[in-house]
């Protein structure tokens, strides 16, 4: 190579690289083949071409996730002597069989969801492995059912094809120059390592390219056109043992319809769906609606009920001019859930994962819809990839705009995105344009670890000092927490105060309540069963307020997170369908005081499950065992022995339990669009 300028060496890839990049544009190629057909089958009626085009950027990109974590191998140990595709004979056969196997995979994935789609109307998911347990009649179902013979010699020439043009391409780099330079070849895998990395992650940022980002398509049919069906069965391997046991639901329908009010009962169909007419006449103009949903805000830690260290007085005040329900639970801990619960009406009875986590389940009916008219708003911190709220989010509410980190001109403190105070100020300067009523969600993340104070407002929110002691008694693990539960309260005030200076504020309902609350000692603020029992781990504020609309009241009937969007239609005098668990809490104060309303809370990690009804919370585990009865209300001092409840507590949690793992599956928006 005597006489060969040295520049041309940077450009002589080494061999595997080469061959690498090949088989990647060749098996990219493939799968985008395959979605044009699957788009030519499925959805071209629904989806004009032209229109499809995003669905088909984005499916490029899960391609490639798929095509570079089957590379990186290849690239990694390819580089070790005896797995050289090209200098070691074995490391070529090695490498061929592989690749054969790694295309028979994809061969039978891409027409196994093409058949599952054609069969169910859904992509290919984690619950098809539930048909081994009767692989039998699973068999039978399809002989019968599709052209087998056919089928699998379809595969048999589609693998020999691709086997064919692994052995062509590597023949065809094995004759091309690489440069002699340790140097050069070490530069050129660096560059393609970070190139599969960069491609496996799916984007630049925080979180990688999930699932749910299909549906910021906001269009059912584009969002299954992008999907990979490799990732799509990959992300829902943790929920293939989720479903229902129809015959538990139907065992307890009665009970269940009575509750919620289903005026059309059908145990045959496993309705729940009620229509719900206002009893007045329709408000004009139309209410705005602005729902916070706060980390972390346990009512122990709060003002509300009296904490030595007075944490939150600007929300207390709020709450003495409101609509204040101070026995209010979440039905879990965690933030996912929270929102799930507050924004669907259905606990996430989901055991490993988040149910915004599965993509079988992303299809859900939420109230939000039912604002027609109403421009919709989501305004979060930091991005809603966390925990794959966005699935949730753009796939079911019509017309959202959501604002996530990068929408907003104040700067990034933390994991979590910017400060609560600016997003409270970012999501005002866009409410206080509004000429139309809209209908606002606000998600905060301060009151969590790292637990991060601004260094802007560090003038006008001042950090307190607490003795050890002191903070045990308010119960605090520490200062940080402390500061951080106390410049909550801070955001509240400062976005009420701006909201007060806006044209809306008139003329909007607010409503603020805790994505969940934290386990901890209650000490004599509540019922020792309360700090024994873990309720505090659930129990959080609920506040509705709205001087125009509500009159000052504080309220002990038992209220949930499933509550708050019927009851919402119920003030804004709204009709709207209701298909899950809520009920509108101020309907029930009429009937009979709340003092029927149950609040369901299940706690996925001890694998257990409860209902609160006053004056008793029970619980037991998720096989039926352990069970306990306590006492719970904190008006009144507990008797000194327990009488046995009137009715069956356990029972009661069970029917909340197996109705809301029937719901989870049973909820799917009215307008869903069909197609691949």
């Amino acid at each position: 190579m005597v006489g060969e300028d040295p520049k041309n060496y940077m450009l002589q890839a080494p061999r595997l690289i080469r061959w690498i990049v090949s088989l990647g544009l060749f098996f990219l190629g493939i799968m985008t083949l395959l979605r044009l057909g699957a788009y030519l089958a499925f959805s071209r009626e629904l989806v004009p071409f032209a229109e499809a085009e995003p669905a088909f950027w984005l499916g490029l990109r899960f391609d490639v996730r798929v095509v570079a974590g089957a590379m990186l191998p290849l690239l990694v140990l390819g580089s070790f002597s005896f797995l050289d595709a090209f200098a070691a004979p074995f490391g070529r056969r090695f490498w061929c069989v592989l690749l054969g196997g790694f295309s028979a995979f994809l061969l039978v994935f891409y027409v196994s969801d093409f058949l599952h789609y054609r069969y169910l109307n859904q992509r290919l998911n984690a619950s098809v492995l539930g048909f081994l347990q009767d692989a039998k009649i699973s068999a039978g179902m399809v002989w019968q059912s599709y052209p087998v013979v056919r089928i699998m010699l379809g595969l048999v020439v589609g693998l020999v094809a691709c086997l064919a043009a692994i052995r062509f391409l590597h023949r065809r780099v094995a004759t091309a120059p690489t440069s002699p330079r340790k140097r050069v070849r070490v530069a050129w895998f660096v560059a393609a390592s970070v190139a599969c990395l960069l491609g496996i992650w799916g984007r630049v940022g925080q979180y990688p390219l999930r699932w749910s980002d299909a549906f910021n398509l906001r269009n059912d049919a584009l969002a299954n056109l992008a999907l990979n069906p490799v990732q799509s069965f990959l992300s829902s391997l943790d929920f293939r043992a989720s479903s229902f046991d129809a015959a538990a639901v139907r065992k307890v329908y009665p009970q269940m319809s009575a509750y919620l009010g289903v005026t059309a009962p059908d145990a045959g169909k496993l309705s729940f769906a009620r229509e719900v007419r206002p009893t007045g006449a329709s408000l004009n103009p139309r209410p705005n609606v602005v729902v916070v949903i706060c980390e972390s805000f346990s009512a122990y830690k709060s003002s509300m009920w009296g904490n030595p260290l007075d944490t939150t007085p600007f929300f207390n005040s709020l709450c003495q001019q409101g609509l204040f329900f101070d026995n209010c639970f979440t039905p879990h801990i965690g933030t996912a859930r929270g929102v799930w619960a507050t924004l669907t009406g259905i606990p996430d009875v989901e055991p490993v994962e988040t149910a915004s986590r599965n993509p079988a389940i992303v299809d859900q009916h939420t109230i939000i819809n039912d604002f027609a008219g109403y421009e919709k708003f989501y305004f979060i911190g930091g991005s809603s990839s966390w925990a794959n709220i966005r699935g949730l989010l753009t796939n079911n509410i019509a017309g959202l705009h959501l604002y996530e980190e990068d929408s907003y001109q104040a700067p990034r403190i933390d994991v979590w995105g910017i400060s609560d105070k600016n997003v409270f100020l970012e999501a005002n300067k866009v409410l206080r344009t509004q000429t139309k009523p809209f209908f606002a969600v606000i998600q905060t993340a301060d009151n969590h670890r790292p637990y991060t104070i601004p260094k802007e407002d560090l003038g006008a929110f001042k950090k307190a000092e607490a003795s050890a002691e002191a903070l045990k008694r308010g119960g605090f693990e520490s200062l940080d927490e402390f500061n951080a539960f106390r410049y909550t309260d801070f955001s509240f005030q400062k976005f009420i105060e701006a909201a007060r200076q806006s044209p809306y504020f008139e003329n909007t309902l607010f409503v603020f309540v805790g994505d969940h609350g934290i386990g901890g000692n209650a000490g004599t603020m509540f019922p020792s069963a309360w700090t024994e029992n873990d309720l505090t781990s659930f129990h959080v504020p609920l506040l509705f307020y709205g001087p125009k609309f509500l009159p000052p009241q504080r309220v002990h009937a038992i209220a949930s997170q499933v509550d708050i969007l019927p009851t919402v239609a119920g003030i804004v005098n709204l009709t709207y369908r209701n298909t899950t668990m809520g009920r509108d809490l101020r309907k029930q104060l009429e009937i009979d005081g709340g003092r029927n309303n149950v609040a369901f809370i299940v706690e996925q990690h001890n694998k257990w499950i409860g209902a609160v009804k006053l004056p008793y919370f029970a619980r037991h585990g998720n096989d039926g065992s352990r069970p306990e009865v306590v006492w719970a209300e904190f008006g009144a001092a507990p008797p000194a022995k327990l009488p046995a409840p009137a009715e069956d507590y356990h029972a009661l949690a069970e029917a909340f339990y197996q109705t809301a793992r029937f719901m989870l599956f049973n909820n799917k928006k009215a307008a869903s669009s069909a197609g691949l």
